[in-house]
């Protein structure tokens, strides 16, 4: 078994705060502001020296109906059920209040163990809220200041105790002790593997990113809805994809920049753009009613300059009529509006519905397996004696460059460089002349590759030297002279 530790509160207790120190990691967002936390994100610590799952979860608020906040609250209280222990929160300075009372409730009735911690205690202000938090009935409180690390000592040495206690237990048991579990859900056991293929889902507000990454999970692990901007943290989750184990960013939807004005919305778009740079693969989801607006094609066009494999996924179309004639013009649109993406993967979908996750996952698997290819240098080669053939290099001043060889220096993405003379002079038509060529002989469409030209590697040393005239060269070489032989 894995220990799991939710973190419960209100809003604005300083959950994620005390989250970001146990992970030893800035992962979860901060702000000053209440209810920035939606979703329930998981990080691991290491407590009693044993790998632990951490989860910061939402404020939890009186809501029961299908409102936003009625299910961030069934997505928390689902949390306490699932977690080994709970460590409960509330405000030193501002005391106990009602909803503090009401989260106590549902922890008496759901929690396994509860660590009753009152944060924000530097200073005076919070003793008299320490002294009411006796009344929760959770025993003694724990002091702590999440914000500066005070009391996070103590409260280690409490979590370490809890640890062992269900490691010994699991063991009187004969329970699996396998540290590397993270979850499940209904396709079975779900791994943590030791290089799962890193899978960012990108794309506008209210495309269906979140939906689609409960639809590939089997599961309602993540907050999603009709209204826009649900998504606010970028939210990893491990998760085996028939056979394929991977690990799933989930990211708030990226507006123009001219209209994210509000502070914490430019977080959650960092957050996602972070989540990018460390993917190896990127579904952008468009929405099939209004696909590749000129938001959808920055954020493709984004993860292409990152060197990203890239998957274009056109979400809802259970809502699309006449799908055949619409997909052959969306995929002439693609191939006209992102050229550099030429050929990447076009996938028809509906994660409400749950069609098309088959054709998504061959296509990931087909994009990273391009962004990881390598091609032999005398293949290169002579791809490039065909490719000057058909298309000799340009030659400006009459001089012209010539393209010497090739070899490819690294993978994800493919890069390669070309030997060549005067690289300065080759114009992009060429380059571009080149990358396509090169993408479609060795079949790799969609992948970005870098094509680097580079000149001469050295310099010749006599080459500005004036030539000696034929007598001074006699005389130089004349048996006798100083400096004859």
């Amino acid at each position: 078994m894995t220990f799991k530790l939710a973190i419960v509160g209100r809003p604005n207790v300083g959950k994620s705060t005390l989250f970001n120190r146990l992970v030893g990691k800035r992962l979860a967002l901060v702000d000053d502001q209440p209810g920035v936390t939606r979703d329930m994100r998981e990080g691991e610590a290491r407590l009693a020296g044993v790998h632990c799952t951490v989860m910061d979860t939402a404020g939890l608020e009186e809501a029961h109906d299908e409102s936003l906040q009625g299910r961030m609250r069934r997505l928390t209280e689902r949390a306490i059920s699932t977690a080994d222990a709970c460590l409960f929160m509330i405000d030193a300075r501002a005391g106990v209040l009602p909803d503090d009372v009401a989260l106590a409730n549902v922890l008496r009735r759901k929690a396994a163990a509860v660590i009753l911690v009152a944060n924000k205690s530097e200073g005076r202000a919070g003793e008299a809220g320490l002294l009411e938090a006796y009344s929760l009935g959770f025993g003694d409180p724990l002091p702590l200041s999440a914000e500066h690390g005070e009391g996070i000592h103590e409260l280690r040495s409490q979590l370490e105790q809890l640890v062992r206690k269900a490691e010994q237990d699991a063991s009187m048991l004969g329970t699996e002790t396998d540290s590397d579990v993270v979850g499940s859900n209904d396709r079975g056991r779900v791994l943590a593997p030791e290089f799962p293929l890193k899978v960012a889902v990108v794309g506008r507000p209210n495309a269906g990113k979140s939906t689609l990454v409960n639809r590939l999970l089997g599961e309602d692990r993540l907050l999603s809805g009709p209204e826009a901007g649900i998504t606010r943290d970028a939210i990893s989750v491990f998760f085996d994809w028939d056979g394929l184990p991977v690990r799933v960013f989930d990211t708030a939807g990226m507006r123009k920049k001219a209209r994210v004005q509000d502070k914490l919305e430019r977080l959650s778009v960092g957050d996602g753009l972070r989540a990018i740079k460390f993917a190896e693969a990127v579904i952008v989801v468009l929405d099939a009613a209004i696909p590749f607006e000129q938001q959808d094609l920055r954020i493709a066009d984004l993860a292409e300059r990152e060197g990203r494999a890239v998957v274009v996924a056109v979400n809802k179309w259970d809502q699309v009529k006449q799908g055949q004639a619409r997909f052959g013009e969306l995929t002439e649109k693609f191939e006209r509006l992102l050229p550099q993406l030429r050929g990447a993967p076009l996938v028809a979908v509906s994660a409400s519905k749950g069609s098309g996750m088959d054709r998504l996952r061959d296509a990931v698997v087909r994009a990273y397996e391009v962004w990881n290819r390598r091609v032999g240098t005398a293949e290169l080669n002579r791809w490039l004696v065909e490719a000057i053939a058909a298309h000799p290099p340009p030659a400006p001043g009459g001089r012209r460059v010539k393209l010497r060889y090739i070899t490819q220096a690294r993978t994800r993405p493919p890069g390669f460089v070309v030997m060549c003379s005067y690289p300065q002079r080759l114009n992009e038509s060429y380059k571009r002349y080149l990358i396509n060529a090169l993408r479609e002989h060795f079949d790799m469409p969609g992948t970005p590759v870098r094509l680097t030209f580079r000149g001469q590697g050295h310099k010749n040393p006599y080459r500005d030297r004036k030539k000696p005239s034929p007598s001074r060269l006699r005389k130089h070489l004349e048996p006798g002279s100083s400096s004859g032989t």
